[in-house]
């Protein structure tokens, strides 16, 4: 069993930067495709960004290219989103999770662990 903790979230203005670390516990993250996910109020769970077993594979969401970063460090067996220039449209709750495939992948369904979510709030 893997078991995902998010945290890194926060209240930043427009413009502002936020770094979201994802720690798993198992020995098996390697192996795993991670994703980020996240939740407006009201609205579904939307994809953000995914990156394959080592790293040299990542896919974005249209709306967070060129802005977002996602990157692992299999070593502390722990997924990162470097998130700048935000905006107000990118408050929600974000979500890592974890695929036992080792591709990158933006399918919600193909994830099989997910952490418990953390808040960021980008003011205007």
């Amino acid at each position: 069993q893997v078991q995902l903790v998010d945290a890194g979230g926060g209240l930043v203005q427009a413009g502002g930067s936020l770094r979201l670390a994802c720690a798993a516990s198992g020995r098996t993250f390697s192996n795993y495709a991670m994703g980020w996910f996240r939740q407006a109020p009201g609205k579904e769970r939307e994809f953000v960004a995914t990156i394959n077993w080592n790293g040299d594979n990542t896919y974005y969401t249209a709306s967070v290219k060129g802005r977002f970063t996602i990157s692992r460090d299999n070593a502390k067996s722990t997924v990162y989103l470097q998130m700048d220039s935000l905006k107000p449209e990118d408050t929600a709750v974000y979500y890592c999770a974890g695929s036992r495939r080792a591709y990158a992948t933006a399918n919600r369904v193909e994830y099989n662990y997910w952490g418990q979510g953390t808040q960021v709030t980008v003011s205007s």
